[in-house]
């Protein structure tokens, strides 16, 4: 009795390539007997599949649920073609094809739990090697230059493969089939360690100089001699409380042991920064559990494939022994991660063999301050010479810089529920896109002046970049094109349009100027906060209209002024927007100046509100306090703000918490703090307020506004009432929410509308974002956060190139370059 065969053709859509899909596919098609082929290209994996009709809807069913860790669908289109005669085998093509795409590239991957047991088997040919890889885990998109991912267009094409190595490549059923990245002790990359000249761990200059160091090392892709342990060297050189640069998947860390105050006081002073939070990276998660509260969320973001530096809240109960101070002094959360690669673990790993406490090690970035993370060998020995004591190098290439994410876990409004925050999204997430309502044309956004992103969006997908950081340094700018251009190639896209921000100094403005010059392209100015409205709008696939509470720092308002407490009305379909509440203005005294020295913003708010004694604050800036009374009086360079970032900066100094600021963001962090001291702050939330601050404005066309120097003025009649600190702090807090929540849920009244977002680095603050969302929800009305991409400018730029999308949809013209 003859058997009917049938053949369907699929073609696979997402992230297919790089992951184990096609072994994962060969392995379910000879399980049920099907012959056929499976091959990668550029239009995705491309299978066909021949046998009975029970035993292709099986295939079906597996094919979508059993699908390999790192895998993702996004489309599958499925014909049918005419059976081949006399098919005996399912057979795995090599890749082909260029072209338009749809196809993903997978963000890079901690190492999988089966290769750290292989690394520490000494009876496995892969003992100890810092570079092992699997089909679930490695290097992926810093490695890649172009699809389909194919060893020859990695940096791994340099290194042929051994033939135990090629026979573990080219054996469908072993975990390490089409391993781009896979090598071994024999074959692979080879890692040495470098001594820089440094002052045995003091904050003294370096002994000798970069170019000494280059001279004497012979640095180039290969290392000068074969060192018999430089992991050991590395290691013994953090023990004895020396700061070392060690080359990761993205680029440089900068380690040094955490428990030691010396050694970290030594890395900020070399470093320049003073107070902003570092990370930490232990073996695993036992080796933090007594230092942070460490709960079931939090542990499996930190064990994920991603390997992101968590936000945990510190034990109480732990001692400064046990971690300094130093590491996180303005905030109660310590970020920790967990290792991405083997050859972080392998030197955890050997420091735990030393005499000593079980180590924790200070882990950030490579780089000088304010500049983008070193890539390449030669380039972290002249960039970091001054730093560091020591390096360790390998010459496995780096393609692509790309810095740690950092993820927050932040309360839902619904009762009892949590959800994962991105802070900053780059390694493990990067190029992982964010999935659009619709399709559309490819359409570039250039982001902000701070924490950098950009955006290119593709058919039904936007590809948000990693974090690129502040552009007006020189270097950061060099680091935006190198983002542009590789996102262009991998994606295989040309930008029909480009979006930028309003401010025309903006580094990022000028990339797009220069960009829509050169290729005569349309170019639209979307205003700061409007962009924040569009990305969170456009995370969550939201095209009606909606009421929009964009808070931060800074951005030019389209009058002239300086936003940064908005409330909007935004139509994403339609790509229209309108300011219709927010905080009333008040002045910077000095403009920039005044967001580095918070204490001037304060005494602005008081001498507006006519106060006659000042706090001492004023009596120890004397000389500078009058003359910012002078330019207050007279209204010389006093740019007029509705921030509600600059707002909380001046309530911190008014508390002496943080008069002068080294990084952004700085006072606000510090008086959120504070304020989670206060006991039982959730419960008490909507009790601790004062009278309500929103009012219908006059002159102001409607727009319901809360008075700022009312709102500075509740902390000052809370101290005068004699309330502790933290509950200032608190109270402050909620009395902001309550006025901004209120606004939103009146307007959303007016105009009929069930939905509000809140987005801008403002929402990073804990509480001011619970606050609001859970007071929108309990008025019935739909809350919206960022779960996908940073409230914060890291998001905009995803708001700008989908709000673009829509302007070229909708037939609107360009502004003028």
């Amino acid at each position: 009795m003859s058997v009917s065969l049938r053949r369907r053709v699929y073609v696979i859509q997402g992230q297919v390539q790089g992951v184990g899909f096609r072994p994962f596919v060969w392995r379910i098609a000879t399980g049920l007997g099907l012959t056929g082929t499976v091959g990668n290209t550029s239009q995705g994996v491309r299978i066909e599949a021949q046998g009975t009709q029970d035993a292709l809807d099986a295939f079906e069913r597996r094919l979508q649920g059993d699908l390999p860790p790192l895998a993702r669908i996004a489309r599958t289109v499925r014909d049918d073609a005419d059976p081949v005669p006399g098919e005996t085998s399912f057979d795995i093509l090599r890749s082909a094809g260029k072209g338009s795409h749809t196809v993903l590239v997978s963000p890079d991957v901690g190492t999988c739990p089966k290769c750290f047991a292989e690394m520490r088997d000494p009876g496995n040919r892969r003992h100890g090697h810092p570079f092992i890889n699997c089909t679930d885990c490695g290097p992926r998109y810093t490695i890649t230059r172009s699809i389909p991912y194919d060893r020859a267009v990695t940096t791994m094409a340099c290194f042929p493969m051994c033939p135990a190595c090629a026979a573990e490549y080219a054996d469908p059923g072993d975990r390490r089939f089409h391993a781009q990245p896979i090598a071994c002790p024999s074959c692979g990359p080879r890692l040495w360690y470098v001594e820089t000249g440094g002052a045995d761990g003091s904050v003294d200059a370096m002994r000798a100089t970069p170019e000494e160091v280059l001279e004497q090392t012979a640095l180039s892709r290969t290392p000068p001699t074969v060192q018999d342990d430089p992991i050991g060297l590395a290691a013994r050189a953090l023990r004895q409380g020396k700061i070392v640069a060690v080359k990761g998947l993205g680029g440089f860390h900068l380690a040094c042991d955490a428990r030691s105050p010396g050694s970290v006081a030594t890395l900020r002073h070399r470093k320049r920064r003073p107070h902003k939070p570092l990370a930490v990276m232990v073996r695993n998660a036992e080796g933090i559990a007594d230092i942070v509260d460490l709960d079931p969320l939090r542990r499996s973001l930190m064990e994920g494939p991603e390997r992101p530096i968590v936000l945990c809240p510190r034990n109480r109960k732990a001692s400064t022994r046990q971690l300094p101070d130093l590491i996180a002094p303005d905030s109660r959360d310590i970020g920790v991660m967990l290792p991405s690669t083997p050859l972080h673990m392998a030197l955890l790993e050997r420091m735990a063999t030393m005499r000593g406490m079980p180590p924790i090690l200070v882990m950030t970035s490579g780089n000088p301050r304010g500049e983008p993370l070193c890539l390449g060998n030669r380039e972290a020995i002249e960039r970091l010479g001054g730093i560091a004591d020591a390096l360790l190098l390998h010459d496995r290439d780096i393609l692509v810089r790309v810095d740690d994410s950092v993820v927050a876990v932040r309360e839902d409004p619904e009762p009892g529920e949590r959800a994962p925050v991105p802070l900053r999204r780059a390694r493990g997430y990067v190029p992982r896109p964010v999935r659009l309502s619709g399709s559309g044309p490819t359409i570039l956004g250039t982001g902000g002046e701070l924490r950098n992103t950009l955006c290119l969006v593709r058919g039904r997908e936007a590809f948000v970049s990693q974090h690129i950081g502040d552009m007006e340094n020189p270097a950061t700018s060099g680091f935006f094109e190198e983002t542009a251009a590789h996102l262009e190639r991998l994606l295989e896209v040309r930008p029909q349009g480009v979006v930028c921000d309003l401010h025309p100094d903006f580094q990022a403005t000028r990339h797009a100027r220069a960009r829509a010059v050169r290729d005569g392209l349309p170019l639209w100015h979307l205003q700061h906060h409007a962009a924040h409205a569009a990305s969170l709008l456009a995370e969550h696939r939201h095209d009606g209209p909606a009421i929009v509470v964009a808070l931060d720092g800074t951005g030019l308002g389209d009058d002239g002024t300086i936003w940064g407490g908005e409330v909007l009305r935004m139509d994403l379909q339609e790509a229209a927007w309108e300011r219709v509440g927010g905080l009333t203005t008040f002045p910077l005294p000095g403009g920039d100046v005044a967001t580095r020295n918070p204490w001037r913003i304060a005494l602005a708010l008081e001498r507006l509100l006519k106060r006659e004694k000042f706090p001492r604050w004023e009596r120890a800036n004397a000389p500078d306090a009058r003359l910012v009374a002078e330019m207050l009086e007279k209204g010389i360079n006093c740019p007029m703000t509705s921030s509600c970032g600059r707002l909380f900066d001046a309530v911190s100094a008014r508390l002496g918490l943080c008069e002068a600021t080294t990084y952004e963001g700085q006072a606000a962090v510090r008086l959120e703090t504070l304020a989670l001291q206060a006991h039982h702050w959730r419960n008490r939330a909507f009790k601790v307020c004062g009278p309500t601050l929103y009012l219908p404005a006059d002159g102001h066309e409607g727009m319901m506004l809360i008075d700022a120097p009312s709102a500075y003025a509740s902390v000052l009649k809370d101290l005068a009432f004699g309330y502790p600190m933290p509950e200032v702090a608190a109270r402050f807090h909620a009395n902001i929410a309550k006025g901004f929540a209120d606004i939103a849920i009146g307007l959303a009244h007016r105009y009929g509308i069930e939905d509000v977002g809140l987005t801008g680095g403002a929402m990073q603050n804990a509480l001011l974002a619970w606050y609001i969302a859970r007071r929108v929800a309990k008025a019935g009305l739909r809350p919206m956060l960022h779960r996908q991409v940073p409230a914060g400018d890291g998001g905009i730029s995803l708001g700008q190139a989908v709000w673009g999308r829509r302007m070229l949809a909708l037939g609107r013209k360009g502004d003028s370059w």
